[in-house]
């Protein structure tokens, strides 16, 4: 007995000292980090059948307080702002919106021009020039030509949880992918006529070409700190109206929400390596100008 006790004796000691070394040896450690110039950000889009809409901000510091004041402030006005569809190209006019809370600022068609109307056509290409503090920013997406799923229907959770209420049902849908390369998807829900959240994305480089039965879709919510029982907002219930909203998308959106959510998902993860959304603008400019090929079906959901 004593030939095993002995070693592990040894390495208790060994730790200990080990402890004390590295107690003695502790150090205030100041890390001074860079603050970088702030950068254009982007978000904008244009669907089937609706105007172009850009929402132009500015990025903000890492450590900085981030309230309703400081995000009303990242709003940036007096931006030349055109569309080109290959054969027109309107200038986007800057409206301010007013809500309870803030302000913000919107560019999209001046509405008192007929001749500045554009609205989203499928199949076709879509140049984005923001010129802003006198540099220039590009993006081209286009609108593919939207696949819609074949069925939708509503049946029991494939994972319920202990906290999944008994009359919580998951939409489900199947799907044929068409057989060319570029067809990305991005899925949307709304319930009862409320915004559009998003729920799915679904790679062509995956599905190309195939046809997808019983696909589980979440229901799409707005994402905030206060949510405590998950299970009662990825489901549907019964009497109420859902609309999915299926959207096709090119690759570079594609691959823009998929790191943006990837990003999103590792947050205060310890072992996940930092990412960066990946942007189709130039010039540094970061965020998406993104083009939506839109099918929409609407049911209600049924009781069990």
């Amino acid at each position: 007995m004593k030939h095993y006790q002995q070693p592990a004796l040894s390495l208790f000691a060994f730790l200990a000292i080990i402890s004390l070394l590295l107690a003695s040896c502790e150090k205030e450690v100041n890390i001074k980090l860079e603050s970088s110039s702030p950068r254009v950000v982007v978000q904008g889009s244009i669907e089937t059948n609706q105007p172009p809409v850009v929402l132009l901000t500015s990025t903000m510091g890492f450590f900085s307080k981030v309230d309703l004041g400081t995000l009303q402030n990242s709003f940036l006005h007096n931006a030349i702002i055109k569309v080109n569809d290959g054969a027109k190209t309107v200038t986007l006019k800057e409206y301010t919106v007013d809500s309870s809370s803030f302000n913000f600022s919107v560019y999209t068609v001046d509405t008192s021009s007929l001749a500045n109307l554009m609205f989203g056509e499928n199949g076709k290409t879509y140049t984005l020039t923001i010129e802003y503090d006198g540099k220039t920013y590009q993006s081209v997406t286009k609108i593919p030509y939207p696949q819609g799923v074949d069925t939708m229907w509503f049946a029991d959770p494939l994972f319920a949880g202990n906290n999944t209420p008994d009359s919580a049902l998951q939409l489900f849908v199947n799907y044929k992918d068409p057989d060319t390369a570029g067809d990305y998807v991005r899925a949307y829900t709304s319930r009862n006529n409320d915004p559009f959240y998003y729920s799915s994305n679904f790679s062509d480089e995956v599905v190309n070409g195939k046809t997808i039965n019983n696909i589980g879709l979440s229901a799409g919510y707005e994402n905030t700190a206060n949510i405590k029982n998950r299970d009662s907002l990825i489901y549907f219930f019964p009497g109420e109206t859902v609309t999915l909203k299926w959207c096709a998308v090119d690759k570079a959106v594609y691959t823009f929400w998929n790191t943006l959510d990837f990003a999103k998902g590792s947050v205060g993860n310890p072992f996940s390596s930092p990412i960066n959304p990946t942007t189709n603008l130039t010039n540094g400019a970061l965020g998406v100008w993104a083009g939506y090929g839109v099918y929409m079906r609407t049911a209600t959901v049924p009781h069990k």
